[in-house]
């Protein structure tokens, strides 16, 4: 199950209190002050680890708390510093203050780490407060206390190509052929419940990782259907696999209108989503009438429409490299229709 948002409550660990104590000593009359420091308290911090794939550690594990340090001791002993600790979260985490709702990182990278609640200081022994004046000092510091937040956590996936369109469009089928994913694949509508990730081998030790989400529909970007909620999953990607299905009997709405359904809404939702590269893949051409069907597509939409099956496996290599060149491009391509119309 994929938990893609959570609320954690983290504290640092105070500073221990700096020690009061004197020198007692046999045959030593007038022993000084020899108070030790208190240790630091330990810190929290959020980094990005490999293999963390999904938030749902922390949807019954509230609280994150960092070791306090101990307090100072006589012969000028410091008390022992507090552990920090190091919460792992998935790649791609963007970490918000939950109570004023401002951005403070995101986890981009594996490795990627930040400090969220910083140990306090522990607090100095009266040794340190001895001079000429004042050789006998009976103060000390208390440690500074240790910082507190509440923290939300939303995961956004990071994958090379993002795979939209309606339901049944053949997007968890395409998945599943392409990589070792195993997605829930069925002949009704919303099998896909949740984004899934795999990756693609390509010749010459290359991979692309591609990531479905559930099919949208009309009114998507209002919470029509499973809503935008997976819609912020493809925001990261380089390129968008727009998989349109072409089947005569599919059932759905025309090619073209279907198309024009998802392109709505990702404007709806993001402009800059909807300015990604999109390469448009018109599925299912092993049915009758397929392949007239995605001309007939691509006519409509005025772009290159690649014709493909998941089923079958026909034009998957080249649709492969093509999302190849793209996700290594820096320029947006703009796509020219294969031929003009009749």
């Amino acid at each position: 199950m994929l938990v893609d948002t959570a609320e954690i409550y983290v504290r640092s660990g105070k500073g221990g209190a700096g020690c009061v104590s004197f020198r007692r000593e046999k045959f030593v009359p007038r022993g000084g002050p020899d108070g030790g420091d208190g240790g630091d308290g330990g810190s929290v911090y959020l980094r990005a680890a490999r293999g963390v794939e999904t938030l749902l550690d922390f949807a019954s594990r509230h609280h994150s708390i960092a070791g306090a340090g101990q307090p100072g001791m006589g012969k000028e002993r410091t008390g022992k510093s507090g552990a920090d600790l190091y919460v792992d979260l998935p790649a791609g985490t963007l970490v918000y203050d939950r109570d004023t709702d401002i951005l403070l990182v995101d986890l981009a990278e594996v490795g990627s780490c930040v400090c969220v609640a910083e140990g306090g200081k522990g607090g100095r022994g009266n040794r340190r407060f001895a001079t000429p004046t004042n050789q006998a000092p009976t103060q000390a510091e208390p440690g500074v206390p240790a910082q507190e937040r509440w923290l939300r956590l939303e995961l956004k996936l990071i994958a090379d190509v993002g795979i939209v369109g309606l339901p049944n469009a053949g997007k968890s089928t395409l998945l599943s052929r392409l990589s070792r994913a195993r997605p829930k694949i069925a002949d009704y509508p919303f099998t896909t419940l949740q984004p899934n990730l795999g990756i693609a081998e390509l010749p010459d030790h290359r991979r692309l990782v591609l990531a479905d989400i559930p099919g949208l529909i009309e009114g998507a970007h209002e919470g029509a259907g499973l809503g935008d909620e997976f819609l912020k999953h493809i925001e990261r990607t380089r390129v968008l696999l727009h998989l349109v299905d072409v089947g005569a009997d599919a059932g759905g709405p025309p090619a073209l209108e279907a198309y024009r359904t998802i392109r709505h809404e990702l404007e709806a939702y993001s402009s800059e989503l909807a300015r990604k590269p999109e390469i448009i893949a018109a599925n299912k051409i092993d049915m009758v009438d397929g392949e007239e069907a995605a001309r007939q597509l691509s006519s409509g939409v005025k772009k290159n429409v690649l014709p493909i099956s998941a089923a079958t496996g026909k034009g998957l290599t080249a649709m492969m490299e093509r999302l190849w060149e793209l996700c290594r491009s820096d320029t947006e391509v703009t796509f020219r229709p294969p031929h003009k119309e009749e």
